[in-house]
């Protein structure tokens, strides 16, 4: 079904809105719960009014039985002119659904550091809000001097993010990523991670990462919720260690689980376990 935005609506002409990314498969929007409660928090927060039900019912109408990405936009709707609107507008919801593929799962990551630092003392540094044209900048950075991704540093030059995953790095069964006052993004994997390590023999530690912690670390990864859990192989063309990788791999076989659990499809082979 096609249908349409205003070219007056102020996501169009502003930016001014949130979305959120996640899987779905056999009709089920993995993490579902964490991702809508991300999503209406960043809504509250810039005082977008959104309808949790009104959500709920779009996701529903975009979930296919294929694997799909499922990207969810909520915007301040239309309005008169100027920056902020007189009167509260209806918001605007679109879901899409895109293919998705387990080729996906388990592809390496080489980063370069990107040029621009994030700004993490910004009041959308926390949020997924539509402005995301640093982020387009920085990956193409990363593609014009063949890599993945970049590696995004705040202002104090510590790591933030990349374009499109928050970090990880581990050291001595220490699992360390940046808090969110450095600048990431509330992942919704990022959490999971966070949750599953300490099942698994890890500690766990929200702290300030440097690039060099990156370099001396066993092994580093990146996490979001379209590929889980992506190795960091190199950055800025030298070599990461990979003395974890058993590690890694419980980690990755953890995720997978509750993929499947969730969603009733292995991630790594979802066409054959879709429900008809």
């Amino acid at each position: 079904m096609t249908r349409t935005v205003s070219v007056e609506d102020r996501g169009f002409t502003l930016g001014d809105g949130i979305f959120d990314t996640a899987l779905a498969l056999n009709g089920v929007m993995f993490a579902r719960r964490a991702h809508l409660d991300r999503l209406c928090a960043a809504a509250e927060a810039i005082g977008i009014r959104a309808e949790r039900p009104a959500i709920e019912t779009a996701v529903d109408a975009a979930l296919l039985p294929t694997p799909s990405i499922l990207r969810t936009t909520v915007t301040r709707g239309t309005g008169a002119r100027g920056l902020w609107p007189s009167q509260a507008a209806e918001s605007t919801i679109v879901v899409t659904a895109a293919p998705w593929s387990p080729a996906l799962l388990g592809q390496p990551a080489r980063l370069i550091t990107a040029t621009a630092p994030r700004n993490e003392r910004s009041p959308t540094a926390n949020l997924k809000a539509l402005g995301y044209l640093d982020h387009v900048l920085a990956a193409r950075e990363a593609a014009e001097r063949g890599a993945d991704d970049a590696l995004i540093l705040n202002t104090g030059g510590r790591i933030a993010c990349t374009t499109i995953a928050n970090v990880f790095a581990l050291k001595d069964g220490r699992l360390v990523t940046p808090p969110l006052r450095e600048g990431c993004l509330p992942g919704i994997v990022r959490a999971l991670v966070l949750k599953i390590a300490p099942a698994l023999g890890l500690e766990v530690d929200e702290a300030p990462l440097r690039p060099a912690e990156l370099r001396e670390a066993d092994a580093a990864f990146a996490t979001n919720s379209v590929r889980f859990l992506r190795r960091v192989t190199t950055l800025d063309g030298i070599a990461l260690p990979e003395r974890a990788d058993d590690v890694v791999a419980r980690l990755e076989a953890a995720l997978r689980a509750r993929v499947e659990t969730e969603c009733g499809a292995d991630p790594r082979a979802p066409a054959r376990t879709t429900a008809s």
